[in-house]
């Protein structure tokens, strides 16, 4: 552990993370087609990436970091610096991000903009992140929304398997594995298929998304066509994977 590590835990310094594909239509939330065109479901990608950015900006920390994958836009927050996800797979991407930080820090993902600063309450509270702890945000899926670490390690994700139904048991399984504290933040249901939108949009009515997602869906066949969601979508999840992706 580096000095600057101490001494950001020593003052409860915290780095925010948040890890974001720009919302480029096609390349972001493609299983919320085809009940919503991809210019739709980019438009609801960025309503919930802009509820994730208010969240965290409300959030006491040390750095706010917006690790994107992308180009940054005039919609990035003032208080954020933006850095460039690397190469390579989610756990590639997710490591690089910690090893950019000295002290605590702890990431999100953009797919559930139902997040608020309550619910990151005790992993960002002034003793949240004391030596050897790790904070754990399950997904309903299988996979992850957050991830803390008090002493960022990149080793603690690398290897970890994303994107699959046990990515979230397989990246606790890393932590305890390694000695640490591992404390839990609550479950939160992703944004990754019409029927996780609709209830997201319900649970968190004054979001950006919510508003967007009533506007989309309004009326007896929507403002653009799109209505209730089929019965076989409702079925449907597809690939479980990390809230972070």
């Amino acid at each position: 552990m580096s000095a600057g590590a101490r001494t950001a835990a020593r003052d409860g310094g915290l780095t925010l993370l948040v890890i974001a594909k720009e919302p480029v239509p096609g390349r972001v939330k493609t299983r919320l087609s085809p009940y919503f065109t991809p210019d739709q479901a980019a438009r609801l990608a960025a309503a919930a990436l802009a509820d994730t950015l208010d969240a965290v900006r409300r959030v006491p920390a040390r750095r706010r970091v917006l690790v994107l994958a992308g180009r940054p836009g005039e919609w990035v927050p003032d208080g954020f610096e933006v850095v460039p996800q690397c190469p390579g797979g989610l756990d590639e991407r997710i490591a690089a991000a910690f090893a950019g930080c000295d002290g605590p820090a702890l990431l999100v993902g953009m797919d559930t903009p139902q997040l608020t600063p309550a619910l990151l309450a005790p992993a960002t509270a002034p003793d949240g992140c004391p030596p050897g702890r790790a904070w754990f945000g399950p997904a309903e899926d299988g996979g992850f929304w957050a991830l803390g670490l008090a002493e960022p390690d990149p080793g603690l994700v690398r290897g970890v398997p994303m994107s699959t139904g046990r990515t979230g048991a397989a990246q606790r399984k890393r932590l305890a594995d390694a000695g640490l504290e591992v404390c839990e933040l609550p479950v939160l249901r992703d944004v990754d298929t019409p029927p996780d939108a609709a209830l997201i949009a319900r649970q968190a009515p004054g979001t950006r998304f919510a508003a967007l997602h009533a506007a989309l869906t309004a009326g007896p066949a929507g403002v653009s066509g799109v209505s209730a969601v089929p019965r076989r979508a409702q079925r449907q999840r597809g690939d479980a994977g990390a809230g972070v992706r």
